[in-house]
């Protein structure tokens, strides 16, 4: 059996991982074994946060739209409340949307939820 040598293979896994923990913070991006530990660390941070992303994305166009609908007069769960019963399949982040860029299209699906909920 031939002997293996890994010098090559192992100084380009090195090499990988110091280009990736480039702007780490002093070792973490100059020692291998504790940038490949920083790598580890922050590839888990950017999968968790990927999701976590979406969570905050949701709560922001409720605040949104939460704001808006009670400058026009309903809350929040009075609006989503009204438009599921109007039948209105507008997502929240349409909602939010329409609650920054155009006021006026957001009183008309405010005034829509509000005479479903007084049709109820």
């Amino acid at each position: 059996m031939a002997r293996v040598k890994r010098a090559v293979a192992a100084h380009r896994r090195h090499k990988k991982v110091l280009a990736q923990t480039k702007g780490h913070y002093g070792t973490n991006s100059r020692l291998y074994k504790r940038a490949h530990e920083s790598l580890m660390r922050s590839l888990a941070y950017a999968y968790r946060d990927r999701r976590n992303r979406k969570r905050d994305m949701r709560r922001l166009w409720i605040i949104r739209i939460n704001a808006a609908s009670r400058l026009n007069g309903l809350p929040y769960s009075s609006l989503i409340n009204g438009l599921s019963l109007a039948g209105v399949a507008v997502d929240r982040k349409m909602l939010a949307d329409l609650a920054v860029r155009d006021a006026d299209g957001f009183a008309a699906v405010v005034d829509t939820a509000k005479q479903a909920l007084a049709a109820r």
